[in-house]
């Protein structure tokens, strides 16, 4: 594709190179600069790709442009063929219930018969080929290379999760949604945004920027689901469990083997717990209804659907001990885990191990605490990924939370911690571990070492035999 083809309307001012020139790949990294590729500079928050023009050019760029970050998004969507148009694309923004949602469409679609993609915080999928993600909304190069592959693979919808962090970068600048879906605006991120109204207004961006034949679909059950979308030119969907709205949802039972659900007047058996994923369910049916699938047939594949990876993942052990794996590592996320589990089971011992994240948010680690120990019988604080932060003082600052220390216990090492809340919980006890989820690692200083839970729990399940 020639030079002029990619930067046209885009911004972008070339530096080496004519118009004619063309070009056989693009890339905003001079490391993976090949003969032929187009080097993007640009300047990032922690490096300025300017810095490395020469040795982009050493490399073999046949071609160098100075470019924003929505430039450089623009010019990634035009060399890879737009192809966001040729796919009915459908984004979820909010803080939590993005990865849930989004994978649980991809397998309902799927399910339907249609080849689809998916671009999540778990992993990318061009139909059945996954790879692994490093964000939780990748580079515009990133995004719009799985999406050609997408369209080259015969796929027909991708099902994306956009964070707001990404859209304050761009990142999804050029790309056409068919829908866009808000789940709720909780506390997070405030280490990137530092205020909530920050964090509010980039999530909005979302909404503001999706076009007048798209959809916009609301949590009207949120304080901030109409300020979502109230200046959207989109069509304007609305889900709710507990007030009038287009599309309704009732849980009528639930217990650790799913959930019997009214929606929109039909009653509905899924196996997903948790009033939470009520409104997940929810997003995907009326999801589902505005691309054009018939509500039976939603309902139906609705029934069939497995809780995504990580999310609310019971793990049933001897001595009736369940342990729930769960990525809820936000102050709402941990309330509504624990209010799902003491629902579920009122009369067995509720015990939360959890911790915080380091080089995140610090605000939110008293909070957690707080609800961790107003919601669970046995609370046991352990370490999260602490960074390159002193897990030490991530966790006093999360013991600052306790009003007591009565039924709370530290335990710095996060396997020593599984182990224990296991090995000396009461028979019949519910074992939540929050904070980790899907993830198989565990980030000290600015080592990645593998950490399954799940093979932890397993292991220590066969001490108890």
């Amino acid at each position: 594709m020639r030079l002029d083809e990619i930067i046209k309307g885009t911004g972008a001012a070339v530096l080496h190179g004519s118009g004619s020139t063309q070009i056989s790949a693009i890339t905003s990294d001079s490391r993976k600069v090949t003969p032929g590729s187009l080097f993007i500079a640009v300047k990032g928050f922690s490096t300025d790709g300017h810095a490395y023009i020469q040795s982009a050019l050493d490399n073999g760029a046949a071609a160098v442009v100075d470019a924003d970050r929505r430039a450089l998004a623009l010019c990634a969507d035009a060399f890879y063929g737009h192809p966001s148009g040729k796919l009915q694309l459908v984004g979820i923004t909010g803080t939590n219930g993005k990865t849930t949602t989004v994978t649980l469409l991809y397998m309902l679609f799927r399910s339907l018969g249609y080849e689809c993609g998916l671009l999540s915080t778990i992993a990318n999928y061009v139909g059945s080929r996954r790879s692994e993600t490093a964000n939780t909304t990748a580079d515009p190069i990133t995004i719009n290379s799985l999406m050609a592959e997408m369209v080259e693979a015969g796929c027909q919808y991708c099902f994306m999760e956009v964070s707001s962090i990404g859209i304050e970068q761009e990142r999804t600048a050029g790309l056409e949604f068919k829908a866009g879906i808000f789940s709720n605006l909780t506390h997070d991120h405030l280490d990137y945004h530092k205020t909530f109204a920050e964090y509010l207004r980039c999530k909005k961006l979302f909404f503001d920027n999706l076009p007048a034949e798209a959809y916009a679909i609301t949590n009207a059950d949120d304080r901030n689901g109409d300020v979502m979308v109230q200046n959207t030119r989109a069509k304007i969907v609305t889900y709710s469990c507990r007030t009038a709205a287009d599309h309704t949802c009732k849980v009528l039972e639930e217990s650790f083997e799913g959930m019997l659900l009214r929606i929109d007047g039909t009653e509905t058996w899924t196996r997903l717990i948790g009033r939470h994923n009520a409104y997940n369910l929810l997003a995907i049916y009326t999801t589902a209804l505005v691309l054009g699938t018939p509500k039976d047939e939603v309902l139906l594949a609705l029934s069939k659907l497995e809780s995504a990876p990580g999310r609310l993942e019971v793990l049933h052990g001897p001595r009736d001990l369940a342990v729930v794996i769960d990525y809820a590592h936000t102050p709402d996320a941990l309330e509504n885990v624990l209010g799902t589990l003491r629902d579920v089971a009122p009369e067995r011992t509720l015990v939360c191990l959890f911790g915080c994240g380091g080089d995140r948010d610090r605000s939110k680690r008293p909070e957690m605490a707080a609800i961790a120990e107003k919601l669970s019988d046995k609370v046991i604080v352990t370490s999260d990924n602490p960074r390159t932060e002193d897990p030490e003082a991530i966790i006093a600052e999360i013991m600052a939370g306790f009003t007591s220390l009565r039924k709370v216990v530290k335990i710095t090492g996060r396997e020593e911690a599984i182990k224990t809340a296991i090995q000396f919980s009461p028979d019949s006890s519910t074992i939540l571990l929050a904070g980790k989820g899907h993830e198989t690692y565990q980030i000290t200083g600015t080592q990645k070492k593998h950490f399954d839970e799940r093979e932890i729990v397993n292991e220590t399940f066969k001490t108890l035999d």
